[in-house]
């Protein structure tokens, strides 16, 4: 593997960044009982949700740019080493049972592959050239999406994912947890969330970690309202994969339309157990192979599918 050479000013680039800073007042930690620690941690962490917020406008207009990619067939990439990768790892894992998302629709990589989910592998995080060969394996195009994340903002996987994105063509975000940071820079959508010195000095598992989760929360959640993954808050697309599931997929049906339960199963069962498909069938009382159709000729979304169906 190539890897970057060590840069010597490392450590002075390191000292400028609030999230590495240092806070003399907690250096006394160890030494609090248990509690007080505790209380201290919830209370940084309670100044997170407002960092984000600061950055909303920044972060609709990133969703607005992806869910555009998306409706023309376009995927949504994260690219990240150690804890930014593994939570866009997660994000990308959560989206098929959630929204029902083709194979590969929504993809995260992370700087070493599968096995830096679970253990750190040296110096992937310092290649540039690991990012593109990354993402050359997906065959990236013009459409697709690719959101760089680091919460120093300078990690080389992230910024080199988001270079050779943008110079093929595609839509690029670069999310970081500081301000003036190269990949946000580097991307077409910066997003800056700066969540400050973190409770342990430079352990960006904390409260960068956690409004990392929380934009990606926002960018794959609100992309898919927006392609018609729900129906107002419910999940409509959801692949009901597990018992669990099945129950929640039955429960969706109710609240969304108010049938009994046998008027329900009898949906699900004329539509292959396709939520959306089942909630047609019962609002505009048509059959199965009726709603399949409205929906394709809406792009899957339920709202116009009824519009359609009721002339």
């Amino acid at each position: 593997m190539t890897s970057t050479p060590h840069h010597p000013d490392l450590r002075s680039q390191l000292e400028t960044m609030t999230t590495e800073a240092f806070r003399p007042e907690l250096a006394e930690i160890d030494r609090m009982s248990t509690l007080d620690i505790a209380r201290v941690m919830s209370g940084e962490d309670a100044a997170v949700p407002a960092a984000v917020a600061a950055r909303l406008p920044e972060i609709a207009a990133a969703v607005d740019a992806v869910a555009a990619r998306m409706r023309r067939g376009g995927r949504l990439v994260y690219a990240g080493a150690g804890t930014a990768g593994r939570l866009g790892v997660l994000d990308a894992s959560e989206c098929p049972p959630t929204f029902n998302t083709g194979p590969g629709q929504v993809v995260g990589l992370i700087a070493g592959g599968p096995e830096a989910m679970v253990t750190s592998v040296e110096g992937a995080e310092d290649s540039r050239e690991l990012a593109r060969a990354d993402l050359d394996a997906l065959a990236l195009t013009a459409e697709d999406t690719v959101v760089g994340v680091s919460a120093s903002g300078r990690t080389p996987y992230a910024i080199g994912a988001v270079e050779h994105a943008r110079a093929l063509g595609a839509l690029t975000v670069g999310l970081a947890c500081n301000a003036g940071s190269a990949l946000a820079a580097a991307a077409e959508h910066g997003i800056e969330v700066v969540t400050g010195p973190e409770l342990i000095t430079g352990s960006t598992r904390l409260k960068a970690g956690t409004a990392q989760k929380l934009v990606l929360n926002m960018l794959s959640t609100i992309t898919m309202i927006r392609l018609g993954k729900t129906y107002g808050n419910l999940m409509v697309d959801v692949r009901a994969s597990n018992e669990k599931l099945r129950a929640r997929s039955r429960r969706i049906v109710a609240l969304a339309t108010g049938a009994g339960d046998e008027e329900i199963e009898r949906a699900l069962a004329a539509t292959d157990g396709e939520v959306k498909h089942a909630i047609l069938t019962l609002l505009a009382d048509v059959d199965g192979p009726t709603a399949a159709r409205l929906l394709a000729d809406s792009d899957g979304h339920l709202r116009a599918a009824l519009a359609a169906a009721k002339g």
